[in-house]
């Protein structure tokens, strides 16, 4: 996160199990401040993934940090602790993603997991709770919230397993809701106007290759060996349904009853990809009339599209980048840039270029026109899971060894 020509971000130790808080100059990239703290258990995370995954807030004056291991953290921007609010580890063997957001003095913060899912609004001067509204129907997902402007007021949007949702900021009431998201979202709503750019993609949501689990019935008759009306993880043979064992185990008990499994079997059923453009209107649930358009080739995991100059940009896994007029939906260009492999970062636009940047650490610069054009490619054999900044003629790039900043580009 860049303010006040400083770049803050927080850092992880494995071998000490430090999590950080640090600010570096964002002219000459020395580091100014370091703030750890050891929390009392870190949580369980991906095999790729971090505890210190959330992005830094800021209001000006005051920095927000949150750590799935120990919660929500103020400090001023020197780096003095000013209030915490403890929570977590939550169930989730992929710890926590969302990052926190600030707005009208507000500090606002969505978790989903397995159990116990929330959105909820602090104090920003005092870290005292304003809200938490309860998210029962979420499943885990790592969307970061976004707040835009609904026919003149601001809205909250909450981007979740099957649902995007909208909130009142102020008071975290419910609004709206739009049903046909994938099972898991990771990406952000992108905002433009009137309309939502929301692209989900999780496996096993695409036609033709959909997951799906067995009646309960059916379930029991095939692994049910001793008849006790549950199955554990010695009696189920699937390796799809061992794979979700502890997803789909609520209560943590070690077994799977019906309503676990009929539970979990929901978000398969329902599940879609796709990236969609809606135009909300009225409260409670939202129609089909809702959407403008819908594209299901090209959607992103991870990575957040972003809009530049018309055109929705995406980046998936393998490399493929996506290119569709924002307007109509319709396909501008689908092309694949050298780095193969995963892309977790989002792309980033500026100065008529959009950079994308791949997992095993390369960085394509590709020409923002009508052609396809890839401007240059650059491996920099670090793996690379932050999404690059701009600021001014600048580019911050941050890989899993270290922070480079590069001059020469104007966004």
């Amino acid at each position: 996160m860049l303010y006040g020509g400083r770049i803050y971000l927080t850092t992880y130790r494995a071998e000490s199990k430090e999590l950080a808080t640090a600010a570096f100059d964002q002219t000459g990239g020395q580091l100014l401040w370091r703030n750890p703290l050891v929390p009392e258990r870190v949580e369980q995370t991906h095999p790729i993934g971090s505890p210190a995954t959330a992005t830094v807030a800021c209001d000006g004056s005051r920095l927000f940090v949150f750590f799935g291991s120990a919660g929500l953290f103020c400090y001023d921007l020197e780096g003095h602790r000013l209030w915490e609010q403890r929570m977590g580890p939550f169930q989730d063997e992929y710890g926590a993603g969302s990052s926190p957001i600030v707005f009208d003095g507000k500090v606002i913060l969505n978790q989903d997991h397995d159990v116990n899912s929330f959105v909820a609004a602090f104090d920003a001067a005092t870290g005292r709770l304003l809200w938490k509204t309860p998210r029962p129907d979420a499943a885990r997902s790592y969307s970061t919230p976004v707040v835009w402007s609904h026919d003149g007021r601001p809205e909250l949007l909450v981007a979740g397993a099957l649902q995007l949702c909208a909130y009142d900021p102020a008071t975290g009431e419910r609004l709206w809701w739009f049903n046909g998201l994938a099972r898991i979202v990771i990406p952000t709503p992108v905002i433009s106007g009137p309309i939502i750019y929301m692209a989900s993609w999780a496996p096993g949501g695409d036609p033709g290759s959909r997951l799906a689990l067995d009646p309960w019935s059916t379930a029991l008759a095939k692994w049910d060996k001793n008849h006790d009306g549950e199955l554990s993880k010695a009696e189920i043979d699937d390796r799809e349904v061992l794979d979700r064992f502890n997803r789909m185990d609520l209560n943590q008990d070690g077994l799977l009853d019906q309503q676990e499994w009929e539970h979990h079997a929901v978000f398969f059923r329902r599940a879609q990809n796709a990236v969609l453009a809606i135009k909300p209107g009225g409260r409670g649930e939202l129609g089909e009339d809702a959407v403008l358009w819908k594209h299901a080739r090209g959607v992103p995991y991870v990575a957040t599209p972003v809009l530049d100059h018309g055109i929705l940009w995406m980046v998936k896994d393998g490399g493929i980048v996506t290119k569709l007029d924002a307007a109509s939906g319709r396909l501008l260009q689908e092309e694949r840039v050298e780095a193969f492999g995963n892309y977790f970062a989002s792309p980033v636009a500026g100065d008529g270029k959009v950079y994308v940047a791949s997992e095993s650490g390369t960085v394509s610069v590709i020409a923002a026109d009508s052609e396809w054009r890839v401007l240059s490619s650059h491996a920099f054999h670090e793996k690379i899971y932050a999404t690059p900044a701009l600021d001014h003629d600048r580019l911050y790039l941050r890989t899993e060894k270290a922070l480079y900043c590069f001059t020469g580009t104007r966004p």
